[in-house]
C-alpha cells in the first residue's frame, strides 16, 4: 500500500493532483489524503499568496491545517505550488519522495530536502509557452516591435528607435543561453530551426546528452558568452549562486550592439546594474517579463527606460499549462520510477 498527500490550490485543484496520484506506478492500493492551500481564492488573490511564497518562502505562510499528522505516514507528497516547509518534511520520517508540478521551488524547504535526502522530481509545466515567449520577445525587442506599437498608440508615428545603428535579422545574430535546463533545451531547438547560431554557459549539463539531443550549441565560459553573444537569455533558477549573478562586470563584457532576455526570475539579475546599462545605453536593450516587485509600482525606474520592454509575469501563461500539470507530473514521475533517473530530478 502506497500513501500519498496531496495538496491542491488556487491554480491546480487537489481532485486532478488525485486523480494524477492514483495514476502513479507505485505499490497498489493507493490512499490519497487530500488538502487545500488556499483554493477558495480567485486568480487575482492567489497570485497574491504565491508573490508571498516566491518572496519569503515556505517557512513564512501558513501550511494547511491537519496535514502534520497525515504526513507522519505518508510515503509521497504532491504539490503545485503550496508550501512543503521544514516542519512538514520533520513530520514525514518515511517520505520517498516529493513531486512539484511547476519549475520553481521557492516554496520547498531545499536545505531540509537536502539533509534528508528525499528525491525531489519538479516538471517545467509551462516550458513550450514560455519558450515561444523568449522568442517572442527577441523579436519584439530588436525590431522594435513593442516600443513601435506603445508610440503609435500614443497617436505618434516612429521611425527611429535607440536601437537603430544595431538592428538586423535575427538571422544575422548570435544567441547565448544562461542555462540549458528543459526550458532552455527547447529555446535551442527553436533557434535551431530558425537558422540562429547558438552558444550556452551552463556548468552543470551533460554535453554528450546535448549532442545526443541533436542541438547544435557551441558552449563556452560565461564571460566568454557576454562578450561574444549579441543576445542573452537567461534559464536559470534562482540559488545564492545565482543571485545578482547578472551584475555590472558581466554587462561591461556585452557589446554595445547586445540584449537582454529574462523569462526567468528576476533576482537572477542586479536591478541597480541594469538600470544603469540601459540609461546610459551601454547595451542596445532587455526585454523582462519579470520584476522585483509585482505588480510593478508607478514610480518604479524602470518605467523611465526608452529601450527596456516589460510584460506582466505572463510568459507561462496559456489556458492549460497549469491545470493539466499534475498528468504531466504523472508522466515525468512513472518515467522515474521505471527508470531510476530523470531529467527533471532536483540535485541539490
Amino acid at each position: 500500500m502506497s500513501k500519498v498527500i496531496v495538496v491542491g490550490d488556487g491554480l491546480v485543484s487537489a481532485e486532478v493532483l488525485e486523480q494524477a496520484a492514483l495514476e502513479l506506478a507505485i505499490e497498489q492500493p493507493i490512499e490519497v489524503k487530500k488538502y487545500e492551500w488556499y483554493s477558495e481564492l480567485n486568480k487575482e488573490q492567489f497570485q497574491e499568496k504565491i508573490k508571498i511564497i516566491e518572496q519569503n518562502g515556505p517557512e513564512n505562510v501558513d501550511i494547511p491545517e491537519g496535514i502534520l499528522s497525515d504526513l507522519s505516514d505518508a510515503d509521497y507528497l504532491l504539490v503545485h505550488i503550496a508550501p512543503i516547509s521544514k516542519a512538514m518534511l520533520e513530520a514525514a520520517p518515511n517520505l520517498k519522495l516529493i513531486g512539484t508540478c511547476r519549475g520553481g521551488l521557492e516554496h520547498i524547504a531545499l536545505e531540509e530536502v537536502k539533509k534528508r535526502k528525499i528525491p525531489l522530481i519538479h516538471v517545467i509545466r509551462n516550458a513550450e509557452p514560455v519558450a515561444d515567449f523568449t522568442i517572442g520577445l527577441i523579436y519584439a525587442l530588436t525590431r522594435n516591435i513593442a516600443f513601435s506599437h506603445q508610440q503609435v498608440m500614443q497617436g505618434k508615428w516612429p521611425k527611429q528607435f535607440p536601437n537603430d545603428p544595431y538592428k538586423t535579422t535575427l538571422a544575422n545574430l548570435t544567441v547565448g543561453l544562461v542555462g540549458l535546463g528543459y526550458i532552455g533545451k527547447l529555446v535551442v531547438r527553436r533557434l535551431n530551426n530558425l537558422g540562429v547560431k547558438v552558444m550556452a554557459y551552463d556548468p552543470f549539463v551533460d554535453r554528450e546528452k546535448i549532442k545526443a539531443e541533436n542541438l547544435a550549441i557551441e558552449f563556452m565560459e560565461l564571460d566568454e558568452l557576454f562578450e561574444q553573444a549579441d543576445i542573452l537569455s537567461l534559464h536559470v533558477r534562482v540559488t545564492p549562486e545565482t543571485t545578482n549573478m547578472i551584475n555590472k562586470e558581466l554587462f561591461m563584457k556585452m557589446k554595445p550592439s547586445a540584449y537582454l532576455i529574462n523569462t526567468a526570475r528576476p533576482d537572477i539579475v542586479n536591478k541597480a546594474d541594469l538600470i544603469e546599462v540601459l540609461e546610459t545605453h551601454q547595451i542596445a536593450g532587455a526585454a523582462t517579463d519579470v520584476v522585483w516587485e509585482e505588480p510593478i509600482q508607478a514610480g518604479d525606474p524602470l518605467l523611465k527606460l526608452d529601450n527596456l520592454i516589460i510584460t506582466s509575469h505572463i510568459a507561462g501563461d496559456t489556458i492549460d499549462a497549469i491545470p493539466r500539470s499534475p498528468y504531466l507530473l504523472r508522466d515525468v514521475l512513472n518515467d522515474y520510477f521505471k527508470r531510476g533517473t530523470s531529467d527533471m530530478l532536483i540535485r541539490l
